[in-house]
């Protein structure tokens, strides 16, 4: 299988540390094997090491060297904030967030709403076992030990 991500000019990156850490920038340049030239709308020019970098499936058509105004009219063009934003790891960063952000309260009503859907869910399962097993022939439940007439000694 071959990468499907490849560094390129172009390919829209996730700043994963330094100071713009959770931005989106874009490869304009390849300086060497281990930095390059980033440019984005919300970042300034700069020079990233691709081990700051996270690189996305989101790729937008730019010259080698671009200008920060082609670079901008090129992430316009190609809607390059909407398909992140529509992304499922731009969801699930968006959902760290908010549970990191959660006062204890918070958590106490998440967990409470969380068991009531459990207890609907287990509720619904059972009605569908139960009406799975008379519609499958409706076998009877051994008699329990017991629970027949008292014996006398």
């Amino acid at each position: 299988m071959t990468f499907t991500k490849t560094v390129e000019i172009g390919r829209v990156a996730y700043i994963a540390k330094g100071k713009n850490v959770g931005e989106l920038a874009t490869i304009v340049d390849v300086i060497d094997q281990n930095r390059s030239l980033i440019d984005g709308p919300s970042i300034p020019r700069q020079v990233a090491n691709f081990r700051d970098l996270h690189l996305t499936k989101l790729k937008i058509k730019i010259p080698h060297t671009a200008s920060h105004k082609a670079v901008v009219a090129a992430w316009d063009k190609g809607d390059i904030a909407t398909a992140w934003k529509n992304s499922n790891w731009a969801k699930k960063l968006e959902r760290q967030k908010k549970r990191a952000a959660m006062t204890d309260f918070d958590r106490f009503k998440l967990m409470r709403a969380l068991q009531a859907r459990n207890k609907l869910v287990k509720l619904e399962f059972g009605k569908l076992k139960r009406l799975q097993s008379k519609k499958a022939g409706g076998e009877k439940k051994p008699a329990a030990k017991g629970k027949g007439p008292a014996k006398k000694k």
